[in-house]
């Protein structure tokens, strides 16, 4: 395995990755983010180079402080072939399994390969499922009109991270409050904020450059809140190079049709978002 810090082997790799869209999408917002500043320090590990089979994004090893915290320790790969992925995981210097971390990827290989490397070493798996979505052309979007004078766009603020925490039904603890901080002060972002510059609706991105923890408070439903910042979120994205996905729950239809209506396409692909945590750490 080799570790790419060569700023034109990494701009290199995010062309390469760009050429393989959408089933690269997960690997190449980690890269590219890393190109452009690199704020999570995420680094590339790869089984060869310049003939890559396998792609690995990770934290580096100093930024995790907390072994158990799979939020902070987000991972993502994609490979060309499966048994090179397989060796990449295998790969102490490439995985810690000891710590607790996350995995994300959109192929159906990976995730059987992660499930019995987890099952052999005795480390619990929580697996999550979403459906791929993909905006084919986010600068194609129009500015939507807020209908209210006491409401305006904004970008949350860090002090913002409790309550999008409270309201994120994925987990709400010291871990997730830390996490999310992180996203906010990190990563675009889009918000509604009212007449206090209080958030009412807001829409986030992340280290692999997915849109994510859309919510509206319940007063301001029905509005049309979450399209203004779905929407506001994407062409943000857009301007900076990105390419604007996400995931939605496979069962929740409403999501789909709103995600269709604003012109994502539902791609034949599963996102596959993997929770590890060592028996130890439970």
């Amino acid at each position: 395995m080799l570790i790419l810090s060569c700023s034109s082997k990494l701009q290199l790799l995010e062309n390469v990755l760009r050429k393989g869209l959408p089933e690269t999408v997960l690997v190449c917002g980690a890269v590219m983010h890393i190109n452009r500043g690199n704020p999570a320090q995420h680094e590339v590990v790869v089984d060869s180079w310049p003939d890559f089979k396998a792609v690995l994004t990770r934290p580096r090893k100093e930024v995790v402080k907390d072994n158990g915290d799979y939020y902070a320790n987000l991972h993502a790969a994609f490979y060309r072939e499966e048994d090179a992925c397989r060796t990449l995981l295998e790969n102490k210097d490439a995985v810690d399994w000891d710590t607790a971390f996350q995995l994300q990827g959109l192929q159906d290989g990976l995730y059987q390969a992660v499930k019995v490397m987890a099952e052999v070493r005795r480390v619990h798996m929580e697996p999550h499922f979403y459906q791929a979505v993909l905006h084919p052309d986010a600068a194609t979007l129009c500015e939507n009109q807020l209908i209210s004078e006491s409401l305006h766009l904004g970008t949350l603020h860090p002090s913002d991270a409790s309550l999008v925490n409270d309201t994120w039904a994925f987990a709400s603890n010291d871990r997730s409050l830390r996490y999310l901080r992180s996203l906010i002060e990190d990563f675009p972002n889009v918000c509604i904020l009212d007449e206090k510059s209080q958030p009412v609706a807001w829409c986030l991105s992340d280290a692999i450059g997915c849109m994510t923890h859309a919510y509206v408070l319940p007063e301001y439903r029905g509005k049309g809140h979450m399209k203004t910042v779905c929407q506001a979120l994407a062409r943000k994205l857009h301007t900076k190079g990105f390419v604007s996905y996400g995931g939605v729950l496979p069962e929740n239809q409403n999501s789909k049709k709103f995600l269709i209506s604003q012109g994502f396409r539902l791609l034949p692909l599963i996102k596959y978002v993997l929770l590890f945590t060592p028996n130890h750490l439970k």
